[in-house]
């Protein structure tokens, strides 16, 4: 359990950085810290989990492979949801 709070509060920092570089307009960033997420989120994938944890990496997916400029805010959610997960489930 460990080491699955480990990723999740990784995976929510680097949706974090991603939101971020967007908002920033600092694409190259936000690109590097979107591979990093899709690497933790596949970790993540491997592992038994909640169903929650689950949908809410398919919804990540979803909104990292948009090509919506105004997803910045969308990720920025989804670091927070993240976030709160490991903190009250683990």
């Amino acid at each position: 359990m460990d080491n699955q709070k480990i990723i999740i509060e990784s995976l929510a920092m680097d949706l974090k950085r991603i939101a971020l570089g967007l908002h920033r307009g600092s694409f190259k960033m936000a690109d590097r810290f979107k591979e990093e997420a899709l690497k933790r989120e596949s970790e993540l994938e491997n592992q038994h989990s909640d169903k929650y944890l689950k949908k809410l990496l398919e919804r990540t997916k979803q909104v990292l492979s948009s090509k919506d400029p105004g997803i910045a805010e969308d990720i920025l959610m989804y670091s927070t949801l993240f976030q709160n997960f490991a903190l009250k489930k683990m």
